[in-house]
Parts: structure tokens; C-alpha cells; sequence
């Protein structure tokens, strides 16, 4: 269980309480934040909750590579989160992994090989460097890394970029089972979103909410997971692999 989308989850003070119980159920629970907010005592009540696993998103190691993405946010303030994370899982013995997660920018380019050096020394006990998600990246963008193999985006004959999983896609006559196998992406198969005011989506690049399957207000999750609009939703998917939702077009699954 996911405790993130679009937002930050640990303005939810009952965060804790409710990792709490789904841990209790036995479910694997992840939460990813920017760490703004992440004091002494919040870490040592996200450790105690049984958290599995905590991503911590710094996208920059200066004050100024840090700002270029997070605007308005404070890489020292980052930095001290994640030290009260890696203080409380010693002092509680805790197993929870404390990735690092580290956005590939132009920005922050020359900084790659020291958090590779450094990462653990930081309080992460994992690192994970991840493509950047991009709008407008037609003519390019400020943010992509100057080598092409570390962007989500590939450069084409007349200078424009397209997604890299354009150039991977084509059109495929299987039958429905080996399509999905053969999908790059299987979330609509494998999970799906509840957001607070209890939507139901098909998977986090829904960002707004146009493909919702109902509400968990008003029908259980098992009614709304196999739907007939969530089974409409997957077979369009199936069969254009993606290419004409706007959700997908952007997605690197």
C-alpha cells in the first residue's frame, strides 16, 4: 500500500496510525516525501509504525542545483529528515529501507558520482536514480540531461523528442492474454488509486481523475476494481497500447 499521490503525505498526521494498521494486516506499505516537514519525532512515529519503506525525494545537493526543481523547498531541511530517519531506525532497530531518490536533471548532472559516493553517509541505506517526467518536451527542456540515455526522451530526425516508449510501441495482433504480457506497463492489471475524497483511478497518471472507475462511498473496491468502465478502460488500452490516452503518453512504464 502506496501512502503518496500527488502530495505530501506526511501533512496527514494520522499517517502513522494509519500505516499502523495496514501493517497490522500485513500489507507492505511504502510512503515517498520531500522530507520538508520530516522532524525528530515524525520519523521516529513513521518507524514505529512498522513502515516498510520510506522514499525520500532531493533532487539536488547545493542549495542552488536543489531549487532549480524543488522550488521553495530547503535541501538543508531535506538533509536533516533524512538523518532523523536514519537516527530513529538505529535507535529502534527498525529494518525500514530509507531510499534516496534522486531525479536525473541537467541540473544536478555533475553531482551524480558523489551521491553515488555518499548516499549511505547521507542516512539513505538505498539510492535510486530515476528519469524525470517532463511537460512541453517537444523542443526540448532546460532539464534534460545533456546524455540522451539518462532522459525519458529521445531526440528524433527533425530535432523534436518523443517519448522513448514511442519508439518501442507498435501495433501488435495477439490475442488479449499475451498482449498483456507483452505490455510495458501493467498497472491497470496489477493496483489502482484511491484518493482522499475516496475516487477510484486506474493508476497515478491519472493526475485528473478523468478515467475514474466511481467512488468507495458508494461501491466497494472489488465492485469498482472489475467494473465494467475499468474493464472498457483496460480493453482500450489493449488495443491502442496507450497511445491515445493522454495519461499514457507521458508514462515510462
Amino acid at each position: 500500500m502506496q501512502f503518496y499521490f500527488q502530495g505530501e503525505p506526511l501533512l496527514n498526521k494520522q499517517l502513522p496510525e494509519m500505516i499502523a494498521m495496514a501493517h497490522k494486516v500485513g500489507l507492505y506499505t511504502i510512503v515517498s516525501t520531500n522530507a520538508q516537514t520530516l522532524s525528530r519525532s515524525t520519523a521516529e512515529a513513521l518507524v514505529n509504525s512498522g513502515l516498510n519503506r520510506i522514499i525520500v525525494s532531493i533532487d539536488g545537493f547545493s542549495e542552488e542545483s536543489y531549487a532549480v526543481y524543488r522550488v521553495g523547498g530547503s535541501l538543508q531541511k531535506a538533509l536533516e529528515g533524512l538523518q532523523h530517519l536514519a537516527n530513529a531506525k538505529a535507535e529502534l532497530h527498525s529494518h525500514i529501507r530509507i531510499e534516496l531518490q534522486v531525479l536525473r536533471l541537467r541540473s544536478n548532472e555533475h553531482e551524480w558520482q558523489w551521491i553515488k559516493k555518499n548516499y549511505k553517509s547521507l542516512g539513505a541505506t538505498h539510492l535510486v536514480f530515476k528519469t524525470a517526467q517532463l511537460y512541453n518536451f517537444e523542443h526540448g527542456h532546460p532539464l534534460m540531461p545533456t546524455n540522451e540515455r539518462y532522459s525519458r526522451y529521445r531526440k528524433t530526425a527533425d530535432g523534436t523528442y518523443v517519448h522513448r516508449k514511442s519508439s518501442r510501441l507498435s501495433p501488435l495482433t495477439l490475442s488479449p492474454h499475451r498482449l498483456i504480457a507483452l505490455q510495458p506497463c501493467l498497472r491497470l492489471w496489477s493496483g489502482c488509486v484511491i484518493t482522499t475524497n475516496g475516487d477510484v483511478l486506474p493508476c497515478c497518471y491519472d493526475k485528473d481523475h478523468r478515467h475514474s472507475y466511481g467512488n468507495i462511498m458508494e461501491q466497494s473496491l472489488a465492485e469498482l476494481y472489475h467494473s465494467t468502465k475499468a474493464k472498457a478502460l483496460r480493453r482500450r488500452v489493449l488495443r491502442h497500447q496507450g497511445e491515445k490516452l493522454e495519461m499514457c503518453k507521458n508514462c515510462n512504464q
